[in-house]
């Protein structure tokens, strides 16, 4: 839904030129709308550390280190937006400068974050020292993380990819613009990657795969039964392999 109406506003844009209202939103929903799967990859993140360390995944301080990072998203967001819509409507040439500052610092935080997934989940599995961990979700937990290492490798990709040519000096509007900012580059660094990764969630259950109990709350609590319900289109788990009646056939 993001990326459509993100696709909507940049051909309004162009087909009304003169609207600055519009290009300014149809760069906002560019640089934003990838946001949301970056925050869902740190939540399955958090839930896979739980899951091999549960008492360091369900410490306070870690917990509210995940909490302040969402927090400082949200707030990178709202500083970046503020200094693209600033930067259309001056002409001082520090003010510019200052925009062009805090939108390298969004870029950088955004390709940051876009990267802890991996970093976490490498992290827990290179300190889990063959530590059975708890269950949860439908599958195995081999198949949860080269899915979850998968889409935030591809996702990385894009971000960094943004970021570099973000850091690049920029080119004067006289000359052509360099082959980094082509629209092939535009279209496969922002949209097929992200194109990829929401296809292969959807085929691949996430919703069911990185489930867990309601209420979970504390070491031992994602070992709780998942309700009937939530496993309905993959049929039960098997409780010696984790795999679903789907994964045997």
């Amino acid at each position: 839904m993001a990326r459509i109406t993100t696709c909507v506003l940049r051909i309004a844009s162009i087909s009304l030129p003169k609207n600055i209202r519009l290009t300014i939103a149809a760069s906002i929903f560019v640089a934003a709308g990838v946001l949301l799967i970056f925050i869902i990859n740190l939540l399955w993140a958090q839930r896979l550390l739980r899951a091999y360390h549960p008492t360091t995944g369900w410490h306070r301080a870690t917990s509210m280190v995940f909490i302040s990072l969402y927090v400082l998203i949200g707030l990178t967001l709202a500083v970046v937006i503020t200094s693209v819509v600033q930067n259309f409507y001056t002409l001082r040439p520090r003010t510019k400068f200052i925009d062009r500052a805090l939108q390298l610092y969004g870029q950088t935080l955004f390709a940051v974050v876009s990267s802890l997934p991996i970093v976490i989940v490498l992290f827990t599995l290179a300190t889990s020292k063959g530590r059975r961990p708890e269950k949860f979700g439908a599958g195995k937990m081999s198949y949860k993380i080269a899915t979850l290492l998968t889409g935030s490798a591809l996702l990385s990709l894009g971000a960094w990819y943004r970021c570099g040519t973000s850091w690049k000096t920029p080119v004067p509007r006289s000359e052509p613009l360099p082959a980094y900012f082509s629209k092939a580059c535009f279209y496969v660094f922002n949209f097929v990657v992200e194109i990829l990764v929401v296809y292969m969630y959807a085929i691949l259950r996430v919703d069911l795969r990185f489930h867990v109990p309601n209420g979970a709350k504390g070491p031992g609590s994602y070992e709780r039964k998942v309700d009937a319900e939530s496993t309905r289109d993959v049929g039960p788990l098997d409780e010696e392999t984790g795999e679903t009646e789907l994964e045997k056939v």
